[in-house]
């Protein structure tokens, strides 16, 4: 297992305690969104993947991971690059899992739901998750979840919207760009990840 899986794998422990919360606030977002299925995707990555994929950067403050960092075989690029791994590794699963339960209820309704509308679907959730990521990360990185919880889970909403708002794209003229935002969320992650490995400056030296 490389040094990246492995801090993956450990953001991933860190949230176990927070699994019933978790899995509360999936059951009522699908509840309330049950009769709107093409929806439920994206709000699955809106409401619920920042509460899921922060927990980690909470339990790191309260628990003082930064000092069991620096004492396993880590360099400081691979805690960085370990916690973006456990994020879209968060969001493959809430993508499939919504996805999954999206169709179902699609077949429940009888509302037949194309590849093609799927995967607009899709190619939007990923967006919201690229923003949100590529902003929230370097200033957890940086500052620590406790000190930037709450700019960090509003920032990204407020760039959603106003993008959404100031864009107006008519929604005749979505489906042409709307497959550019797999690249485009790809490309947010990656500079992200490069600002993060910056930033970071914590106290605790990392190998």
């Amino acid at each position: 297992m490389t040094a990246v899986a492995r801090v993956a794998l450990l953001d991933l422990r860190t949230i176990a305690p927070y699994r019933r919360q978790g899995l509360l606030l999936l059951v009522v977002v699908t509840a309330i969104l049950a009769n709107r299925p093409t929806t439920l995707v994206p709000a699955l990555v809106l409401l619920v993947a920042p509460s899921v994929i922060s927990y980690p950067f909470s339990v790191a403050d309260k628990a003082g991971l930064d000092t069991l960092y620096a004492v396993l075989p880590l360099r400081r690029r691979s805690v960085v690059l370990g916690h973006y791994a456990w994020a879209v590794s968060a969001f493959l699963a809430l993508a499939a899992g919504g996805t999954a339960v999206t169709l179902a209820l699609a077949h429940a309704e009888s509302k037949p739901l194309g590849g093609h509308a799927l995967g607009i679907v899709l190619a939007v959730a990923w967006g919201m998750f690229a923003v949100n990521v590529a902003v929230q990360f370097p200033l957890f990185i940086r500052f620590g979840y406790t000190r930037i919880s709450v700019l960090g889970t509003v920032l990204p909403l407020a760039l959603v919207v106003i993008a959404v708002v100031r864009l107006r794209v008519p929604v005749a003229g979505i489906e042409s760009w709307v497959p550019l935002l797999w690249p485009i969320g790809a490309a947010l992650i990656a500079v992200s990840v490069a600002v993060s490995v910056v930033l970071d400056r914590r106290p605790v030296q990392i190998r």
